[in-house]
């Protein structure tokens, strides 16, 4: 009996690690880094380099396939109550990550300028981007006669 609680828990933090990795990934791509891409093309269409939509699909691509290879093989290879743990861990992993997945959150913020920085060609905003400083963002999309209200405001 001992091994079994042994086993579900050890199996419980791999689905908890599991929806860290791909999960996660997969629901910020669709919940901050297509919706901020499509803002920032709509105020000018090459404010975003093309490269970003590919990034962002192959992001997608490969969450999806990691998600279904291992929910396949968790679910052809163990027991009943290790699947449970399983995906226990990974909904409870999801649940604490998902309310910090909006572009309102500091963290998700920085995360999507360090990682979307590359695809803008605009030298001062990328800089903006890189260094992670929304006031400078959005006074450099006012330089350029765009919208600065799409960048949010963080308290210091």
């Amino acid at each position: 009996m001992a091994m079994k609680i042994m086993w579900a828990a050890a199996i419980f933090f791999g689905g908890w690690l599991f929806s860290y990795l791909f999960v996660r990934q997969l629901a910020f791509n669709f919940m901050t880094a297509y919706p901020m891409v499509k803002k920032l093309r709509a105020q000018d269409p090459e404010l975003v380099a093309p490269g970003a939509d590919k990034y962002t699909n192959m992001s997608v691509i490969v969450c999806v396939v990691v998600i279904l290879i291992i929910s396949f093989i968790v679910i052809r290879f163990c027991k009943l109550y290790l699947i449970i743990s399983f995906f226990v861990g990974a909904l409870s992993a999801l649940l604490l990550f998902l309310p910090h997945l909006k572009i309102t959150e500091r963290g998700t913020f920085d995360l999507f300028c360090s990682a979307y920085s590359r695809f803008i060609p605009d030298d001062a905003l990328r800089t903006a981007m890189l260094e992670r400083k929304p006031k400078e963002i959005r006074s450099r999309l006012k330089e350029l006669g765009l919208d600065g209200s799409i960048i949010p405001t963080f308290p210091a």
